[in-house]
């Protein structure tokens, strides 16, 4: 038995004590078409975020002691830009639809491209990504940007798969796993032994996957595992991220679901749009920052995001 708590389901009383029952869900911005992809500044105190199919990636900047702020372009034309990260030097790593391809910017604003080809083909369309304590950066590479015009550029995949892959130091590309349908979300355990993956397969194949699965991550960083943790009971589950107690805070079509590192449900912050992805900031990193289709939310909860860049 579920209990509404205004924006909140308690489905195990322990996620009372992860939330504030009296903080309440605040939209800071609407007007994207998608947006996607949130990654917090902590040294600027800024968000930036994606508006896929407008081409463009947002920039929020919140007003001192306060939900409220000021959103404005932080880039456009963008390449049809989804997830994004931060490496261990703190420069933004992005996942671009429309060049297929993941780039870096630099510290002085210009943009290398990471990768953008496995062995000798195009890559798909790079969806999120994040990066792991060595520097490695972990990507998945569904077909989502080259299905039409809407998030990228109509085409044909040249591969013949959808992986995920591991960029190394030295530009060495491994796709690490290849039996996903749709790969999408993906974050490691605080303690990065464990890779979470996301695969939304159910959104072009009928009753295709929609769930998390959770692999072993070796010295070597190769994968091992790959179970199915848990499954999305509204929607699917996109972007998700982890606080410092391996707990994972899912996108989902009602809201952002909470499960325990053994995939059970703790409870959802329910938002009145589909989300795509979520990410932790403010200074104190407790600040659940939500994409939800056309608007930015946000909410105060009573946890930490797992340390990150």
């Amino acid at each position: 038995m579920t209990d509404r708590v205004q924006e909140y389901e308690i489905h195990h009383p322990s996620f009372r004590h992860l939330i504030n029952g009296n903080a309440r869900l605040h939209r800071l911005w609407t007007g994207a078409a998608w947006a996607e992809g949130p990654v917090y500044f902590r040294d600027g105190d800024f968000l930036l975020f994606s508006d896929i199919p407008n081409n463009r990636i947002m920039r929020f900047v919140p007003e001192p002691y306060g939900l409220s702020g000021t959103t404005g372009i932080f880039r456009a034309p963008a390449g049809n830009t989804n997830g994004h990260t931060r490496d261990m030097q703190g420069r933004l790593i992005s996942c671009s639809h429309g060049e297929r391809c993941l780039t870096r910017t630099e510290h002085d604003g210009t943009i290398t491209v990471l990768a953008d080809r496995y062995q000798g083909k195009r890559l798909n369309s790079p969806n999120d990504v994040v990066v792991k304590s060595d520097d490695t950066i972990w990507f998945t590479d569904p077909s989502y940007g080259i299905l039409s015009n809407l998030e990228g550029w109509q085409a044909e995949p040249e591969y013949g798969g959808c992986n995920v892959f591991r960029l190394d130091s030295d530009g060495t590309l491994t796709a690490v796993a290849t039996d996903f349908v749709k790969p999408n979300g993906l974050a490691f355990s605080p303690d990065e032994k464990t890779l979470y993956i996301a695969d939304t397969g159910a959104s072009h194949m009928e009753n295709g996957p929609k769930h998390i699965r959770a692999f072993d991550v070796a010295g070597d960083n190769t994968l091992s595992g790959g179970d199915v943790l848990m499954t999305c009971d509204n929607g699917m589950f996109d972007g998700f991220r982890i606080d410092t107690g391996g707990r994972i805070w899912s996108s989902a079509a009602d809201g952002v679901h909470c499960f325990t590192p053994k995939g059970e449900l703790l409870g959802k912050i329910l938002v009145p749009e589909v989300v795509a992805n979520v990410c932790f900031g403010g200074v104190k990193k407790n600040r659940l920052y939500i994409c939800g289709t056309t608007s930015l939310y946000a909410v105060l909860t009573c946890v930490e995001g797992a340390a990150r860049p």
